[in-house]
């Protein structure tokens, strides 16, 4: 079977395959990672320019995308948000105390 889909439409296929690398990035200490982040990493990193892919193109993105490539992904989306400096905020306030 050579038959090129998209992302989306490989996802409900890729349900184990997705678990696998989440347990993955759990067992490594990643306790805040879930598999719509992953996902979306993946669609933004690997897939971006290539919208048709075959199956086995999705599982070796799935399988090879690492913590590095990962923690960049989040990132580069806390930077795209507009409440950054308000999640600072937030983050300081609750290293300090709230006393400063």
């Amino acid at each position: 079977m050579h038959e090129r889909k998209t992302p989306e439409q490989w996802k409900h296929a890729m349900t184990k395959v997705l678990d696998s690398k989440y347990s993955e990035f759990k067992i490594l200490g990643y306790d805040d990672v879930t598999i719509e982040a992953l996902w979306s990493c993946l669609q933004k990193k690997y897939w971006k320019k290539n919208p048709r892919l075959l199956l086995y193109e999705i599982v070796a993105d799935i399988l090879r995308l690492d913590p590095n490539t990962y923690m960049n992904y989040l990132t580069h989306e806390a930077y795209q948000t507009d409440d950054l400096f308000a999640s600072i905020a937030a983050v300081t306030e609750q290293e300090t105390g709230g006393d400063y």
